[in-house]
């Protein structure tokens, strides 16, 4: 993984990364659903990648802008959308396919699900896409952007960090992977990352990881076909991953993967 300096706040960590001018400071939620919200600053400028979603969370990464006076200028809304009392009078800004995913699509089910787990706790409500973006370079903050837009969403390039943020990765843990077919995806999508000399790679779901992290997981990915391939069950396939992979979490992940890789 990718080090910086940590600081505890009173909910979560906070993780910072000095490159160069810009500082990529990553907000560990410490949550139930223990997410990562990056802040990207430079001269006390920000743009912010994703949302806290509990109202403690929410709170804490408030009170430690504020205390550090960093002034938010957008929220950049991709995968978690929930959260909309996180600097409210903040533009939120989504690609069409970021503002389909979390008002209609799964990202708005995930919301709907998780505020039915944890109630009052966690904020459901989802904020209106005060500019719609599309592919290509922007700058907010003083820091150029290029917006990456998916199917779901969309990943966010940082060049002058050499980063990129996307919305899984996590070299030790399962990933959720829908087939031989977006494992390939997957394997091609880093490799473009690796190819392009990209060094820190954010998301939403894990610390920044780094180069050699990422080929682990271009691994990991293969191994998951391989294995499929010699399997006859969506149980097989679980035990023998489970067995190349011991220690890893996201074992809720892999249910998945299994069901999709072997769908009844």
């Amino acid at each position: 993984m990718a080090t910086g300096k940590t600081t505890e706040l009173s909910v979560g960590q906070m993780t910072t990364i000095p490159c160069g001018d810009l500082n990529v400071h990553v907000y560990s939620t410490c949550d139930p659903i223990d997410d990562r919200v990056i802040i990207l600053e430079k001269a006390r400028r920000a743009v912010a990648i994703e949302l806290p979603c509990f109202r403690d969370s929410i709170e804490a990464v408030t009170s430690w802008l504020k205390d550090e006076g960093i002034a938010v200028e957008a929220k950049l809304v991709s995968y978690h959308a929930a959260g909309s009392s996180f600097l409210p009078d903040v533009r939120s800004i989504m690609t069409p396919s970021a503002h389909a995913y979390n008002t209609t699509g799964g990202g708005k089910g995930l919301v709907t699900n998780f505020a039915g787990a944890f109630g009052e706790a966690f904020d459901e409500t989802i904020p209106e896409a005060d500019e719609i973006i599309g592919a290509g370079e922007t700058e907010i903050a003083g820091v150029r952007l290029v917006i990456v837009p998916n199917d779901e969403a969309y990943e966010v390039e940082i060049p002058e960090a050499g980063a990129v943020y996307m919305h899984m990765l996590g070299h030790d843990c399962h990933s959720i992977v829908a087939g031989p077919g977006h494992a390939d995806a997957i394997i091609a999508n880093l490799r473009g990352y690796l190819d392009r000399r990209f060094t820190l790679f954010l998301s939403s779901h894990y610390m920044p990881e780094t180069r050699e992290d990422v080929e682990t997981k271009i691994a990991y990915l293969g191994m998951l076909k391989e294995v499929a391939a010699s399997s006859s069950s969506a149980e097989e396939f679980k035990a023998k991953v489970s067995e190349a992979c011991p220690g890893y979490s996201g074992a809720n992940y892999l249910d998945m993967t299994a069901g999709m890789f072997f769908p009844q």
